[in-house]
């Protein structure tokens, strides 16, 4: 098989265009361009912003495909693969590539908060090719027009991870050391259950309150002893924790399905394999990804399996906040 990390530099000059492109759609459009929705796709709601890297990703992807064969993994492509060559068989290639092209949509169209291009490579084996099999990530941060630093992070499994930082302005980058939290504790960090969009959100809040209570007791009057931060974009989530600005972060969105059912909502918008294609960086740099139930986080290279995901900085936050969000979950009827 073919070295993975041939693909490095090929996948983040395909990032950096892709970043580039955007950065220079949003200059010269209003919000309310990007911000327009574009047609509904089966995983998520598609924006105008989205349309631009979707446009692009083909045609970068084709050039790829000169020197090594894949699937394709992605929102917006015909039944969410594309095999590359063209007419090569899908049990033939060597790789199987998932892409999220634009992770942060909301955030960055109202240009409120970076984005990040996410890219996972894992060896094919077939459909049964998963999240656990990923052995090159990329993650690419897209930042605000009025930004001019940005970072690009990868990892080759067993072999660390490295990361940059951009300045558009000069052109220049030089390498950025990311370093985990060393805290033992989340009092006086960011500890955070995500519950950004509507459904389920009441349910959320009371569980993250029950955890906190748990973990460092009643605060103090007129006191915070902890903060939380709801940041649109599991990659967003993941380079927090991997920067040292987060502690903990939890995204249960898919336990809530049942209960949401029952109280006659509708299926909540949750996060999917393409969003955590770049969990290796994390875990490679010393975070901790597990599912909810503790074991390692996993899940099939698709654009539509829900996905439920825990993320501790270290093994001390592990440990202080592991049991407590267990027990709350069984307590809930959300964790078997």
């Amino acid at each position: 098989m073919t070295d993975v990390s041939l693909l490095l530099g090929s996948i983040r000059r395909i990032h950096n265009q892709i970043r580039d492109s955007v950065i220079s759609e949003a200059e010269l459009s209003s919000i309310g361009d990007l911000s327009g929705i574009h047609h509904e796709d089966v995983s998520d709601t598609i924006y105008r912003i989205d349309a631009i890297t979707e446009e692009r990703l083909s045609g970068l992807f084709e050039e790829l495909s000169r020197d090594h064969s894949f699937v394709l993994t992605a929102e917006g492509l015909p039944g969410e693969n594309r095999i590359y060559p063209r007419g090569t068989g899908e049990d033939d290639v060597e790789w199987r590539i998932i892409v999220d092209p634009i992770d942060g949509t909301r955030g960055l169209m109202y240009q409120k908060r970076s984005a990040w291009i996410l890219t996972g490579v894992a060896p094919n084996r077939g459909a049964a090719t998963c999240l656990r099999d990923v052995v090159l990530a990329v993650q690419t941060e897209v930042p605000l027009v009025k930004q001019h630093l940005c970072d690009q992070l990868w990892a080759v499994r067993g072999k660390g991870a490295a990361a940059e930082r951009y300045d558009r302005i000069t052109g220049a980058t030089k390498p950025l050391r990311l370093q985990p939290s060393r805290a033992t504790t989340i009092a006086h960090g960011f500890a955070m259950i995500a519950r950004f969009f509507p459904g389920g959100r009441a349910e959320l809040a009371a569980l993250d309150e029950e955890l906190v209570a748990g973990a460092l007791g009643a605060a103090l009057p007129g006191k915070a002893h902890c903060f939380e931060d709801q940041y649109i974009s599991s990659g967003g989530q993941l380079y927090e924790l991997m920067a040292g600005h987060d502690r903990f972060v939890a995204d249960l969105r898919p336990l809530l399905q049942p209960l949401l059912a029952q109280q006659g909502g509708h299926r909540n918008l949750c996060c999917h394999p393409y969003d955590l294609c770049t969990s290796l960086i994390a875990e490679e740099l010393g975070v901790i990804v597990t599912k909810p139930s503790g074991g390692p986080l996993d899940a099939p290279l698709d654009v539509t399996t829900d996905v439920a995901w825990v993320g501790y900085a270290n093994a001390a936050i592990r440990e202080q906040m592991e049991m407590l969000l267990q027990n709350g979950l069984r307590k809930r009827g959300w964790l078997q």
